[in-house]
Order: C-alpha cells, then sequence, then structure tokens
C-alpha cells in the first residue's frame, strides 16, 4: 500500500515523458494550438497578475522551494533514513507539480515551429553573405558609437538605471508588431533578479521564470547589455522558447527601438555573433574587418569579458553541461551550440533589406 502512491507519481511523470515525446513530432499541432492559440492568454494573464510588482515573485518562489528541499533532506538524514518513503512521495509530486506548470504555462513552446519557417526565410547561407553581413553591422555599430561618443575609442557609457530600460523596452516591440503580429508584448513584467550574484557565477545574463512569466533580468551585468538582455527575455514571454530564437528577436526589438543606446546594445550582440561565425568560416577575411570597428566598440566587448572574467570559477563547466543538456532535453539537439543558428535567422532576415534600422 505505502509503494502505491511513488508508482502512481512515477507512472504519471513517465506519461508526461510520452505525451512530449509526440509532441516533439507535431510542431504544427503546437503552433496552431498552443503557441498561437492559447499561450498568449495565459502569458499576458501572468503579466498583468504579477507584472505590477516590483519584486520577483518568482525568485521568491525559488528560495522557498530551495529552503523546503533543504529542510526535508535535513529531517531525512535526521531520521537516518527512516522516512526515506515518504521523502520520495513528496520530491516525485512536486517533480510531477513542477514539470506540469512548466509545460502548460510556457515550456510547449520548445516544441513550436521553428522560427525561420514563420519567417518564411531560408535557414542556411553562404560565407559571402555572412561577410555582407558583418561588414554592414560593422557599418551600423560604427555610426551609433559616433552619435554616442565623442571618443572613438572610448566605451559608450549608458545613462539609464535598469528601471528605465524595462520602462522603454516595449517600444521596440511595438514598432515591429506591425510587420510580426507574434510581437505583440504589453502588459510589461520585466524585473531586476533577486539572485543576480548567483546568476553572475552561474554565467546567465538573465532569464524568465516560466512558472509566473516574470523575466529577470542580471542588474550586475553591465549596462551596454541591459537592452539586449531585457528585449531578449521579453521574447521568452511572447512564447519564443528556444535560446536562438529569442536572440534574434532580442536583436529585433533592441535594434527597431528609437532610443539609439538601445540600438546600440542590440547592434554590437548581432556583430559579435556574426564576426565570431565569419572566423570561423574565413580567419583571413574576418581579420580584415577588425581594423575598421571602432576602438570604443571593443572597450565594451572588453567589459564584458572583465565582468565574466571576475565570476570564473570551477563550477563553470559543470553549469554549461546541465544547461546544455537542459537545452538538448527542450528540442534544441545542438545544446549549447544552437545558439549559433540566430546567426543564420540574422543573415536571413537582413539579406533583402536595403538598409538597417
Amino acid at each position: 500500500m505505502k509503494l502505491k502512491k511513488p508508482l502512481l507519481y512515477s507512472l504519471i511523470f513517465l506519461l508526461q515523458l510520452v505525451g512530449l515525446r509526440i509532441l516533439r513530432g507535431n510542431p504544427e499541432f503546437v503552433e496552431r494550438y498552443y503557441s498561437t492559440g492559447i499561450y498568449p492568454y495565459i502569458g499576458k494573464a501572468l503579466r498583468y497578475l504579477l507584472g505590477w510588482i516590483s519584486f520577483s515573485m518568482g525568485d521568491l518562489l525559488y528560495a522557498v522551494l530551495i529552503v523546503w528541499l533543504l529542510f526535508s533532506l535535513y529531517k531525512l538524514i535526521k531520521k537516518r533514513f527512516g522516512n526515506w518513503l515518504k521523502f520520495i512521495t513528496e520530491m516525485l509530486l512536486i517533480l510531477n507539480i513542477i514539470y506540469i506548470c512548466f509545460h502548460l504555462l510556457w515550456g510547449f513552446n520548445y516544441y513550436r515551429l521553428p522560427l525561420h519557417q514563420a519567417l518564411q526565410i531560408g535557414n542556411d547561407y553562404d560565407t559571402e553573405e555572412l561577410g555582407d553581413l558583418t561588414r554592414r553591422l560593422i557599418d551600423r555599430a560604427n555610426q551609433l558609437h559616433t552619435q554616442l561618443q565623442p571618443d572613438d575609442s572610448a566605451a559608450v557609457v549608458f545613462p539609464f538605471k535598469i528601471q528605465e530600460v524595462f520602462d522603454k523596452t516595449p517600444q521596440g516591440y511595438t514598432e515591429i508588431e506591425e510587420s510580426f503580429p507574434k510581437l505583440d508584448y504589453p502588459p510589461k513584467s520585466i524585473k531586476n533578479s533577486l539572485f543576480r550574484y548567483p546568476l553572475s557565477v552561474m554565467g546567465f545574463g538573465g532569464y524568465l521564470n516560466p512558472i509566473t512569466n516574470e523575466a529577470q533580468v542580471n542588474g550586475l551585468i553591465p549596462g551596454h547589455r541591459w537592452p539586449l538582455v531585457s528585449c531578449h527575455e521579453q521574447g521568452h514571454q511572447l512564447g519564443f522558447a528556444k535560446e536562438n530564437e529569442a536572440n534574434f528577436i532580442g536583436v529585433l526589438a533592441s535594434t527597431n527601438n528609437s532610443d539609439p543606446y538601445f540600438k546600440y546594445s542590440g547592434y554590437i550582440f548581432a556583430l559579435r555573433y556574426c564576426l565570431n561565425e565569419f572566423y570561423i568560416r574565413d580567419p583571413e577575411a574576418a581579420e580584415k574587418l577588425k581594423p575598421i570597428i571602432k576602438f570604443g566598440i571593443l572597450a565594451n566587448y572588453k567589459e564584458s569579458y572583465d565582468f565574466w572574467a571576475r565570476f570564473e570559477n570551477p563550477l563553470e563547466p559543470i553549469i554549461e553541461a546541465i544547461y546544455g543538456n537542459y537545452l538538448v532535453a527542450n528540442n534544441q539537439p545542438a545544446g549549447m551550440q544552437s545558439y549559433n543558428y540566430v546567426v543564420a535567422l540574422l543573415v536571413n532576415y537582413y539579406k533583402d533589406k536595403k538598409s538597417l534600422p
């Protein structure tokens, strides 16, 4: 009799895994009935419910869960594992609740149609096309640097407090909503994470809480990253669960914002990805581009490098491996390398556009 509950909870979890396997093979169904069907209502409802609260309810929820888990482990050890069956039963119950909520409230978006299909653009490109976009990004980033910083060799200093960035972020989504209706963002629900230091140690600039639909930004990262990261996390809120797709959406939203600081944040992010990929494909040609990039842009890159270098720790490879496996488990088979798909989206999206916003 005592084994009935843990066996039942185990069976429910296995049924969830089977259901997800079926959904993975039916992205059109997920796209139609969940991602563009019921999810927009779920997302908006959660943002209306929690967006007005100044602090992160999701972070508090995680804190309570961690404390409860530690307390349960303490009781298990104190009783010398005499209550191990109760402990396992409780863990299986919590696992099922979290797993169900994760997918119903947001996670099914991992199984929607790839973004390039929704945009009706290609997902492949040649080195010449990549080089052309990289040069265009350099020109646009240089223009914005000149506009924002009179000293060519100095980094752009962002004048905003983080809450001001949050307030400005939806404007970029409004600008592109006409040509991309799936990006109807309001209401706003974006917070400065309570776990800024742990996020820095783990190497994260932000994250979306899938249960509360709150976008979280790590307020410790350099200011030039705030606009892009905010737009990226809001892309997750809109149902673009995959990291590469949220990166692309983040670039669109930041570069279409009327504020030049937002544009700069988006363009130097896109430039870094494209330049890195160009170096892999044609190191000699990529090296020739480096001298035409303003030193001030490189100074902003160095700010980010120095920031993350401060938080280097022995756990990094373990965290990377865990997160890579998380991506693989959630329909991103390339794991950490799936981030590079953003380059394919950028090249194909911009190649027929005469100018960059």
